[in-house]
């Protein structure tokens, strides 16, 4: 016999928890399924500076998704990296750019977090609540019945609900199960992502250099014992991507401060290197009759802005105010022109977004002389334009002119479009 649920939410990552949490509050009986367990504390890899290399930049939009939800406060101001400042530059020329939150009368444009301890404040919010957390399962079957999915698990057992969403990532089995057709190719490139410890204070900014391999991100890390941190991301071609991770320490230490023309002054040490390699993603539909795909389930993009996780938190936002409607006024929140409002909402966006990176992407890899000039040129120019400066930085800040309840700061909660 299936166990019954309103909602079963396929992974407890940052997004899909924090979905699972956005309605935990409702009539809905929820379910929140993952492969891992979840019955017990979430722990970092043991690194040398104490920091998991997987760390997210969380915009101001996501900051406010949390703090709704009880999750922020969870998260100590300890592991919390403020970054106030971008700092953007063509490492082939003389184009810089330079961001402040202080234009917009804010004191940072976001934090820099590990992953995992996001991903705990959501569960830790959780737990005061009546959501299911059934951790260790693995769905190996999707269903159609006539009330909705059924999902057979590994284990032998299976549960049921009128409404699925997929929320297991970019290589999503479930978007696999049932069918959705998909965009993708290759960036033919590998992210090398690190944790590194800097001789000079990163001053709450977040540093970004393009470079002919690709951009390389210096992420502010809060200090520890007096030394200065930073989280790397360094997109590069295969082959060069290769050689790098064969570096001896030293060596990687040298090479990455001399591509980063030693803005922060030696490289000091580094963790443990891993390397990703890059595939842009996109659902050419993120719902059908009783499912619907959030986070990178649903579109992965280049990490070039750090954008992937607020993506996500703002697909939370939206499909829950959305069911969220459909449920006071009756609707039966698994069919079809229920779930389309919620792709409509969030499909433009992303794509628009997908695109903006891209092109930046495009152009900063086009090496024509022309080109290279007019790169350079418009940085510079864009750099003494504060009007348009303002509105890049509300963008980052995730401040569009339209945001669901849950993305406004706590005090402004219910200032939502309708749905």
């Amino acid at each position: 016999m299936a166990q019954q649920f309103d909602l079963i939410v396929v992974g407890a990552g940052m997004v899909g928890a924090t979905l699972a949490r956005a309605l935990a509050d409702t009539s809905l009986r929820i379910a929140v399924l993952d492969a891992l367990p979840l019955d017990q504390p979430l722990t970092a890899r043991a690194t040398d500076s104490g920091y998991d290399p997987r760390v997210s930049a969380l915009s101001a939009a996501s900051e406010n998704i949390l703090a709704n939800l009880d999750a922020w406060s969870r998260i100590a101001p300890a592991y919390r990296s403020p970054y106030r400042y971008m700092c953007v530059w063509d490492g082939e020329g003389t184009g810089e750019i330079r961001f402040d939150a202080g234009v917009l009368g804010e004191n940072r444009l976001g934090h820099i977090v590990e992953n995992w301890r996001v991903q705990q404040a959501v569960l830790d919010s959780l737990a005061a609540t009546e959501v299911s957390l059934l951790g260790g399962q693995r769905v190996t079957e999707l269903i159609r019945e006539p009330a909705g999915w059924r999902l057979q698990l590994a284990s032998g057992e299976a549960v049921q609900a009128p409404l699925v969403v997929a929320a297991d990532g970019a290589r999503s089995r479930l978007r696999e199960l049932a069918g959705f057709a998909m965009r993708e190719w290759d960036y033919l490139h590998h992210a090398l992502v690190t944790t590194v410890q800097v001789e000079k204070p990163h001053a709450e900014t977040a540093w970004q250099t393009f470079l002919p391999s690709g951009p390389l991100a210096f992420l502010p890390l809060n200090d520890r014992e007096g030394g200065h941190y930073c989280s790397i991301v360094w997109s590069l071609l295969p082959e060069q991507a290769q050689r790098i991770m064969a570096l001896d320490d030293a060596q990687f230490m040298l090479e990455l401060q001399t591509a980063f023309e030693g803005r922060l002054g030696r490289i000091l040490a580094a963790d443990q290197r891993h390397c990703i390699p890059l595939r842009q993603r996109h659902a050419q539909r993120y719902v059908m009759p009783g499912l619907a795909l959030i986070g990178d389930a649903a579109h992965s993009i280049h990490p070039l802005a750090g954008q992937g996780v607020n993506l996500g938190l703002l697909d939370v936002a939206e499909l829950s105010a959305v069911l969220q409607a459909a449920l006071q006024r009756g609707e039966d929140i698994a069919s079809l022109p229920v779930l389309q409002r919620y792709e409509r909402r969030r499909m433009g966006a992303n794509l628009s977004m997908m695109a903006a990176m891209e092109g930046f992407e495009r152009l900063f890899h086009a090496d024509a002389l022309p080109l290279r000039w007019l790169r350079n040129s418009g940085m510079q120019w864009l750099n003494g334009q504060g009007m348009v400066k303002a509105g890049i930085v509300r963008r980052a800040m995730g401040l569009g002119n339209r945001l669901p309840a849950l993305a406004h700061a706590p005090e402004l909660v219910g200032e939502s479009p309708d749905y």
